[in-house]
């Protein structure tokens, strides 16, 4: 301790000139972050609608760089890195789930009020949304269509649905252990395996195995958050607009419920019926 009393710094490089951001403002974007809130109604809950789904999307790239981190590091058999990125991810999942919470109380005379300006508008065209859940495993390559008129788009999803996601790298460690794993296509949408159960169950049961248990924990936490996520994102929907056809052409409520009842990396849920 020497007494001192430490100030922080108020003046910048002057070769930015008067009138300068601060450092701080320029390194986060300050300005057109804050210029992107660009409500089309008079309604007040437009405003955070808007707010939180770009809040949204912006955890949705966080927790791609933390899924593709993880999917690397199972590649290259470093199951500490992986199972680290799975932890970050984790923590980004939550704050994704809790952030319903902002729009959890929109009523649906206020949702009506600004619903015209979104036009055909809706969250289920988030390409950063389908980037998630190709990792995951939920593919599908009709969904490739809406995105024809978007190149940059399309060639991006369209890579993303020809590589191996997120559990088809966690299976192939199973298998260079020994566990035989089927071969499947790519871009098929990965659907409950009899196989898959058997070698996860030799996981759990198998002490020379005991190490890929974390793995299996890891990713079953992550499973987990993604069903309470979507639980979310119904009721949330549910409360606001009831049945009500999606703006985007969607069934809306229906189709959200479905994907709730939809469980990830399934083997995973079924094993448990024999340990």
């Amino acid at each position: 301790m020497t007494g001192q009393t430490h100030r922080p710094h108020l003046r910048f490089d002057p070769e930015q000139g008067p009138g300068a951001a601060t450092p701080y403002a320029r390194y986060v974007h300050l300005a057109e972050l804050h210029a992107l809130q660009r409500p089309r109604s008079t309604e007040p809950a437009e405003y955070s609608f808007i707010v939180t789904t770009q809040v949204m999307e912006l955890l949705f790239d966080l927790l791609h760089h933390d899924w593709t981190a993880a999917r690397t590091a199972l590649r290259a058999d470093d199951l500490d890195a992986a199972l680290a990125a799975l932890r970050r991810g984790q923590h980004t999942q939550d704050v994704l789930i809790g952030s319903w919470d902002l729009l959890a109380t929109m009523t649906p005379a206020e949702f009506s009020a600004f619903r015209p300006t979104l036009g055909e508008a809706s969250g289920f065209q988030s390409s950063a949304f389908l980037r998630l859940e190709f990792l995951l495993g939920n593919r599908s390559e009709g969904l490739l269509e809406m995105y024809r008129d978007s190149p940059a788009e399309y060639d991006e999803l369209f890579a993303a649905l020809h590589t191996p996601g997120l559990y088809d790298e966690a299976l192939a460690v199973l298998a260079r252990r020994g566990l035989a794993i089927p071969a499947k296509p790519v871009t098929a949408r990965h659907r409950h395996d009899e196989a898959v159960e058997t070698a996860w169950r030799a996981v759990y049961t198998d002490p020379e195995l005991a190490d890929l248990v974390r793995l299996g924990e890891a990713l079953l936490d992550t499973a987990e958050r993604v069903t309470r996520w979507r639980q979310r994102h119904y009721s949330a929907v549910k409360r606001t607009m009831g049945g009500k056809p999606g703006t985007g052409g969607s069934s809306g409520l229906s189709w959200l419920k479905q994907s709730a009842d939809q469980d990830v990396f399934p083997e995973l849920w079924t094993v448990r019926n024999e340990l």
